[in-house]
């Protein structure tokens, strides 16, 4: 949701769910002519959300810790985010320790701070500096718009300066295809709830004219009967949430959703299925 509020634009999933990033997806911010905020310096800003660390159970979880490690090897500014209203628990820490061995400058959002009462909100910040040493601490709520210009100009600060990697009116470099799956897919998360089964992947197939032909993949036949629910019910509420962002992305009131269910037996495992999928 930070992500999203920060270039005013939905660019990546949100979900409660863990795991649910799955590559790393790029949004810009850029302000050179003062719209996100007059009295910031010009500037571009791309931001890089990565899968969570994690220790891995398939094989599918040992390549995105790849791709996290990959990408925070090539960032100017780790940002780091915990919520306000959770406290900073093991996996949190083992992330925290891998981070800190790294030189590059760590910042951290204390994000969802319109839940804690303020006093709650400074012990909060005294634990963080505790457990991360030589650190920023911001708290945002990407909810209320609070504090996010604060974040940001702590962020400009430790920028380094050159060119512009992307046009002033680029918000991402996601493809159409890859950004109604992702919508697919949090539709998905969103409809389904704890019955949801963390396997799936969606791809977008095609597109005919207005319709675009959307797979849902799942590891087993069971998994396809949850997806589709009884007499389809599942799998209309999904295409009913997905399709107004897919016709906003498209830019076309008149996109039409397809949406066909798929089994994949054990992708996550498989090597081929996951070079199919994109891992």
């Amino acid at each position: 949701m930070l992500l999203n509020a920060l270039v005013d634009a939905d660019v990546a999933i949100v979900s409660s769910k863990p795991e649910t990033t799955r590559k790393a997806i790029r949004a810009v911010l850029t302000n050179l002519d003062g719209s996100f905020c007059p009295e910031l310096q010009d500037f571009q800003m791309i931001f890089v959300d990565t899968p969570g660390l994690h220790k891995p159970k398939t094989l599918l979880g040992e390549r995105l810790n790849q791709i996290s490690q990959e990408q925070i090897s090539n960032t100017d500014i780790i940002l780091f985010l915990t919520p306000a209203d959770e406290e900073i628990g093991p996996g949190d820490r083992r992330i925290v320790e891998q981070i800190k061995q790294k030189s590059t400058r760590k910042v951290v959002a204390l994000t969802k701070i319109d839940k804690v009462e303020k006093v709650r909100l400074r012990d909060k910040v005294l634990e963080i500096v505790e457990v991360f040493g030589d650190v920023d601490v911001v708290p945002v709520s990407a909810k209320c718009d609070d504090n996010l210009v604060e974040l940001i100009r702590t962020l400009v600060e430790y920028l380094p300066e050159g060119e512009l990697l992307y046009s002033k009116d680029d918000l991402t470099d996601e493809s159409w295809q890859s950004m109604v799956a992702e919508v697919v897919r949090q539709a998905a998360l969103e409809s389904l709830d704890d019955e949801l089964p963390h396997s799936l992947m969606v791809q977008v197939n095609e597109k005919d004219g207005d319709t675009i032909f959307v797979n849902l993949f799942v590891e087993r036949d069971s998994q396809k009967g949850i997806i589709i629910g009884k007499r389809g019910e599942n799998i209309k509420k999904i295409r009913r949430s997905a399709t107004p962002t897919a016709r906003e992305i498209m830019q076309n009131d008149d996109i039409e959703l397809s949406l066909s269910v798929k089994v994949a037996k054990n992708w996550q495992k498989d090597t081929k299925l996951l070079h199919k999928f994109g891992f």
